[in-house]
């Protein structure tokens, strides 16, 4: 007999990255919680909805507020596996910073109150690891790399500070708490539909692009390998602390170009000189704990 698979909840499940996971867990036989934002009415929560009637038996939807902790909770009930994708579907600014520390806090500490739960995988951003004032003169840019806080607030890079500090709060009460959390810290999330469905979250990490991209450390991943990486590093029971998640990293002209292409019309491509001329350093983005955990699995 086949052992039964985990019971996963997703929260947020209407996030872009989120909704694939989402996808991906059902594809694989789990019976999985969908926690989605309380009186949403985004494209990605009516797929949701109907994506339920479709799976009564594995597929349960949960409004939730995570501001409130007992919805939260409620959403916890039962389940293995929890996926914490937070993101702010207006975008980020100021207000929104506060807004996701907060919900990180009281997702991880009702994750800590739940004692069904084995592994809780943190969904983070490159933007929380190359965000300071030596960035360029770094060789190697690692998860060992952290934003600068007071950097971020200067050049009032909201979604860098949104994904640093939020993560951090989660990492320090996970540790607290002894909860075994992993966090993946992707690059810009690409995928199907993605200038339509994610616009303002693919904005908000795109302010400053053109210091990323000088220094070597402006890079992107697809959403469906990015979904598969969450659920290799809940599977793995060796995974932990956290992995850069990102298919390429862009310090070609080329390479640019085929990024701006793929969110068109969200951003437009401008005129070719206008890209050329720029100091483009080498890359300095690592991922060598993700090239093992993929390797290792087999599975993404």
């Amino acid at each position: 007999m086949g052992q039964e698979k985990p019971t996963c909840c997703v929260l947020d499940a209407s996030t872009y990255a989120g909704f694939w996971i989402l996808k991906r867990l059902l594809a694989r036989g789990h019976l999985v919680h969908a926690a989605i934002r309380k009186d949403g009415e985004s494209e990605m929560e009516k797929k949701i909805k109907e994506m339920m009637e479709m799976e009564e038996e594995r597929l349960v939807v949960y409004d939730v507020d995570t501001l409130d902790y007992q919805s939260i909770l409620s959403s916890l009930k039962g389940c293995n596996l929890v996926f914490c994708c937070l993101d702010s579907p207006s975008g980020y600014d100021e207000k929104e910073v506060d807004l996701e520390v907060r919900g990180a806090i009281n997702v991880v500490e009702a994750c800590a109150q739940t004692e069904t739960i084995d592994k809780v995988v943190f969904s983070s951003s490159l933007t929380a690891a190359i965000w300071r004032d030596n960035i360029g003169t770094q060789k190697d840019v690692d998860e060992r790399c952290w934003s600068d806080r007071d950097f971020c607030l200067k050049k009032k890079l909201w979604h860098a500070l949104a994904k640093t500090l939020s993560e951090k709060a989660a990492w320090a009460l996970a540790m607290d708490r002894t909860l075994n959390m992993v966090s993946i810290n992707a690059g810009l999330i690409t995928g199907p539909s993605v200038s339509q469905q994610n616009p303002n979250p693919t904005m908000s990490y795109l302010k400053g692009a053109a210091q990323m991209y000088e220094n070597g450390v402006l890079a992107y991943v697809d959403v469906k390998f990015l979904a598969d990486v969450h659920i290799r590093a809940s599977e793995d029971s060796s995974s932990c602390g956290r992995y850069f998640c990102f298919d390429r990293i862009v310090n070609t002209e080329e390479e640019a170009l085929k990024l701006l292409q793929s969110l068109s019309p969200l951003i437009p491509i401008p005129p070719r000189y206008e890209m050329q001329g720029a100091e483009v350093q080498e890359e300095r983005l690592r991922n060598k704990k993700l090239s093992k955990l993929v390797e290792a699995g087999h599975a993404c």
